[in-house]
């Protein structure tokens, strides 16, 4: 499954870099891009929305799927 989310938090490349850090740690995600000037994150996993969302909100990044 492809997700995109809103990350109204990120605004410095510090902050892009931390999530993508973040997201490296998790196997279960295939593919991701973080488009910092959109506050975008897509991600590929077979996993359910909620993995993702729960490691963007522990790197400290609130996320919202976009639907």
């Amino acid at each position: 499954m492809k997700y995109s989310y809103d990350v109204p938090d990120m605004s410095c490349n510090h902050c892009k870099m931390n999530i993508e850090n973040a997201l490296k740690e998790e196997k279960k995600i295939s593919k991701f891009e973080v488009d910092l000037p959109s506050k975008k994150v897509h991600v590929e996993t077979e996993e359910p929305s909620e993995l993702v969302e729960k490691i963007l909100e522990e790197a400290g990044y609130p996320a919202r799927i976009i639907i």
